[in-house]
């Protein structure tokens, strides 16, 4: 069962996420994700002080697409609180979920890259799956060097 990704399609994919990420700036986001980041922040400061605490921030993060534990959430902010205080700025809250979000999209991006490979779904890149995919991108790669892929050679 294929999954509609082709090499083409994959290719162009990586190379727009690049360009995106080198146009996001410094930090690595787009505006659009700072804005709902700065949204989520603000929706979550309830009490207009500036600062989110430990139940605010767990609530702002599932509302930003993530399932922190408890445990998690306080390490965060032992990690992130620098001043010490319990709670959060915005400024430490997007320096936090900069580095989330930028897991989030290389994970996405290894699964993208899997599925091309594994587009029997059965879990595993196969020597089909990874001849399939050298003859689509064009490289004349042998059965011994595909197979000694596999083997970690």
């Amino acid at each position: 069962m294929a999954t509609g990704l082709t090499a083409q399609t994959y290719r162009k994919a990586v190379t727009t996420a690049r360009r995106d990420k080198k146009a996001a700036g410094p930090k690595g986001l787009t505006e659009e994700q700072k804005q709902e980041i700065r949204e989520a922040f603000d929706l979550f400061d309830t009490d207009g002080s500036g600062t989110i605490d430990a139940k605010e921030l767990k609530v702002a993060m599932r509302a930003l697409g993530f399932e922190p534990k408890k445990e998690e959430i306080k390490k965060m902010i032992a990690d992130i609180d620098k001043d010490g205080s319990g709670t959060i700025d915005f400024d430490e809250f997007l320096q936090m979920m900069t580095a989330k979000m930028g897991e989030r999209d290389s994970r996405d991006e290894i699964m993208k890259a899997f599925r091309l490979f594994d587009d029997d779904e059965t879990g595993k890149i196969s020597f089909k799956n990874l001849k399939r995919v050298a003859k689509e991108l064009g490289e004349n790669i042998t059965d011994e060097e595909l197979q000694e892929m596999l083997d970690g050679k």
